[in-house]
């Protein structure tokens, strides 16, 4: 057996089936979109729910969901039988994982959910199934085989059942209007989320720290304001601190070639006039963002009036934990 080749043959089956969900999402998808929003809106949350190789799956929705502003918990239907059904509030909307739909387990506890009036939205692959007559939308995610020798270990199935649930948090994130701000409270803890929740003014150079010189002063000041700084680059200012450009260490070692003696030429002469800036209330990741594309060391902050603020340097991000 060419293994490497045995698993192509498996994700190419797994993809053919993520490629018949997308062909065939319909208005259920649309019809459980609004169900939920209608929950969230009266202060609900979503129940998610399924057995075996549905358990983790639903596990994973139900943490995607909450960690994107959707309040979500995985109920097991055996532990809801025997207390747990007690996390169910009237406005709450359940997620039924079965892609047969017709676990006796689910299919019990579906039933006590109905004679309380919960809506119920069944992804399963069975729409005629017990559960899929029983829900109020369905969402169907049928596949035409695992992805594996017997078709009968759940492959293919759960993960078009993962990727409905992706395609449901994320829809409702936009829904909702959740902006990465609303993202980053919820996850404090992790480098996403300081890199979120910092703006520049948390992460700039100010004081003795920041390198400033004036456009006519020499390039040998520069060099000194940067070495005392310990920076890669100083901010070139007018008498009133408003920013003109910038000098670099690289601009530097670019220069050192030119005609006359580079330590006595100015610093206007060898800057980058109107230097790439952000503001002080500016997000930390969008710093990021401009040095991946720009590919840059160094940002100058500036005010509204376009006075020197502070600057930011790529060597300072590691100790804030942004990468």
């Amino acid at each position: 057996m060419n293994y490497v080749n045995k698993a192509r043959e498996v994700i190419d089956i797994e993809l053919a089936g993520l490629q018949r969900l997308r062909e065939s999402l319909d208005g259920g998808f649309s019809k459980a979109v609004d169900l939920i929003l209608e929950g969230l809106r009266k202060r609900g949350k979503i129940l998610v729910t399924g057995v075996g190789k549905n358990a983790p799956i639903g596990q994973k929705i139900a943490a995607t969901l909450t960690s994107t502003g959707c309040p979500a918990v995985f109920l097991h239907p055996s532990d809801a039988m025997h207390g747990d059904l007690g996390l169910m509030a009237p406005n709450d909307v359940v997620l039924a994982l079965s892609y047969s739909g017709a676990s006796e387990e689910l299919q019990n506890l579906i039933l006590v959910i109905k004679r309380q009036k919960v809506p119920i939205i069944a992804i399963t692959g069975e729409p005629d199934s017990a559960l899929g007559r029983d829900a109020d939308v369905v969402i169907n995610v049928a596949v035409e085989r695992e992805a594996g020798a017997f078709n009968l270990a759940p492959t293919t199935s759960t993960t078009v059942t993962l990727v409905v649930g992706d395609a449901l948090a994320m829809v409702l994130l936009e829904a909702r209007g959740f902006k990465r701000e609303d993202y980053a409270k919820l996850h404090p803890g992790g480098a996403i989320g300081r890199t979120l929740l910092l703006r520049v003014a948390d992460i700039m150079r100010t004081g003795e720290r920041l390198a400033k010189v004036r456009s006519d002063q020499r390039v040998r000041d520069a060099v000194l304001a940067m070495t005392s700084a310990r920076a890669g680059a100083v901010a070139v200012v007018d008498a009133n601190d408003i920013v003109l450009g910038i000098f670099t260490d690289g601009d530097l070692r670019r220069h050192l070639n030119d005609g006359p003696p580079l330590a006595d030429m100015t610093v206007e002469q060898v800057m980058t006039a109107q230097p790439i800036t952000v503001r002080q209330n500016d997000l930390a990741v969008d710093v990021l963002a401009i040095y991946e594309k720009q590919n840059i060391d160094d940002l100058v902050v500036v005010d509204e009036r376009g006075r020197l603020a502070g600057m930011v340097d790529i060597q300072d991000l590691p100790k804030f934990k942004i990468f």
